[in-house]
């Protein structure tokens, strides 16, 4: 699997942490973005258009983005057309947001998960897949038009 990920300044070690994570699961870490240290302040809409463009761009690929508390990520991803962002705080979220949801990009706060259990969220939400069937027509509800 080939994970984008993004962060702001709130949220850097907590991306560096998933990085490493992304590539332990046996995953790639296919782009990051977002500043490199917390002094350097950035605008969370912006790494999410970064971040969900590379997703958009890269079928089959997801995304991972990390703020304070991963709800400002969500609802700058969740503008961008194809882009199905959810933010999770245990495991059974992490899953049914695949499954269910065919959420492509991952939401977590660095303000609200501590390392560990954002590392159990991140490999549940890569280890998940998307179960189809009666949830497909819900999912296209969610595109414009649908």
């Amino acid at each position: 699997m080939r994970v984008h990920l993004g962060s702001d300044h709130a949220a850097i070690e907590l991306r560096r942490e998933l990085a490493a994570a992304v590539a332990a699961f046996g995953h790639e870490v296919a782009s990051e973005t977002g500043p490199s240290t917390a002094a350097e302040s950035v605008d969370y809409p912006d790494i999410a258009a970064t971040v969900s463009a590379c997703v958009k761009a890269d079928p089959g690929s997801l995304g991972l983005l990390v703020c304070g508390t991963g709800q400002g990520m969500a609802m700058a991803a969740n503008k961008q057309p194809g882009i199905r962002a959810a933010v999770v705080m245990d495991p059974f979220s992490a899953a049914m947001a695949r499954e269910h949801n065919d959420a492509n990009v991952l939401c977590l706060g660095a303000r609200v998960v501590g390392v560990e259990l954002a590392k159990v969220l991140l490999r549940t939400f890569l280890d998940a897949r998307f179960a189809g069937g009666r949830h497909a027509r819900r999912v296209e509800k969610l595109e414009p038009g649908g």
